[in-house]
């Protein structure tokens, strides 16, 4: 591919397009300021202002979330997979009906594979503007979140409705729900009863790992961090490795699906025949099905990188060995 062709599949940080109105709590104090990125795929965005960068399927989707300090994410509940690493900053991520369940602290490079049917939210508790990077399962993410019911109570109070079509209106604005599309209903006391709420151990325990202790694991060979055989074993439709300097060849090689490349830290030079990219942290580079290709640090210094790659495994419910 021509290195023109490339570049359109790669999207630099800097470069990123951001929603601050995606999802319910746009207009929520304490979550107003937060935005969303797609990168790769439709995401889950409620909103019709979302920029998607890459629109080429690669059975996930990765996007972004940016946040000021003491800004939040509110409570939902995925049906795939959401997986999170750190780029800047240092989260909470927190769970439960309340999101009193069990709560981790994350910092930059630290992964957590959330597992599916659990009430999530996450925040950023640094004291700069923070970015965690997301894969998402399924070329379609799930169809869409699902609310905890005080989220969508709350955002009614500041003027989003989110319609049963899952779009969201905005009386702010004058728009109001169409004719035939009802508000979304609440989870019943019976739906809420049935979505667990895990102790931290089990989330902790199953579903994070820490950057260090990934760069010792990938000493020799990349970590498979999340996969059948991965130190968080899960199959939600896509594997993703972790690779750094003492782990990274030069050997060309290639997969029979799409892959994706994205730096946590350093600097990385992508070759493949007809042109060469060179990738910074926050960076996200779509490598397609069957083009060989290598990457490898190209200065000296930290150099890591996650590397998601889709599987034959379908989207859906945490799984369970």
């Amino acid at each position: 591919m021509t290195p023109e062709d490339m570049e359109s599949r790669i999207v630099r940080y800097g470069d990123l397009q951001p929603c601050k109105t995606a999802f319910i709590d746009a207009h929520t104090p304490g979550s107003d300021q937060k935005e969303n990125f797609t990168i790769i795929g439709g995401g889950v965005s409620e909103s019709p202002d979302q920029h998607v960068h890459i629109t080429i399927p690669h059975g996930f989707n990765i996007g972004a979330a940016g946040q000021p300090p003491k800004c939040r994410n509110s409570l939902h509940n995925h049906r795939t997979a959401e997986v999170f690493f750190v780029l800047k900053g240092r989260w909470r991520f927190f769970w439960g009906r309340w999101g009193d369940a069990g709560e981790v602290v994350l910092e930059e490079g630290d992964i957590i594979n959330i597992p599916t049917n659990l009430f999530r939210g996450f925040e950023n508790i640094g004291t700069d503007y923070g970015m965690i990077m997301a894969v998402l399962g399924g070329d379609d993410a799930g169809g869409g979140v699902l609310w905890a019911p005080q989220v969508i109570e709350d955002a009614k109070d500041h003027g989003l409705v989110l319609g049963d079509n899952g779009k969201l209106y905005d009386s702010k604005k004058g728009q109001t729900l169409p004719e035939g599309v009802k508000p979304m209903p609440l989870l019943t006391d019976e739906e809420l009863a049935k979505i667990p709420e895990p102790p931290a151990i089990e989330v902790i325990g199953g579903y994070v790992r820490r950057y260090w202790d990934l760069v010792a694991i990938a000493d020799k060979k990349p970590a498979k961090v999340i996969g059948e055989t991965g130190v968080i074993r899960d199959k939600p439709g896509f594997e993703v490795d972790f690779i750094t300097r003492a782990s990274a060849s030069d050997d060309r090689h290639s997969h029979g699906k799409p892959s994706v490349l994205m730096p946590v830290k350093g600097h990385w030079r992508v070759e493949w025949d007809g042109g060469d990219a060179t990738l910074a942290p926050g960076d996200t580079m779509s490598i397609p099905e069957n083009l060989a290709h290598s990457a490898v640090p190209s200065m000296s210094g930290e150099a890591s990188m996650y590397h998601v790659i889709a599987t034959n495994d379908p989207a859906g419910p945490t799984w369970r060995s």
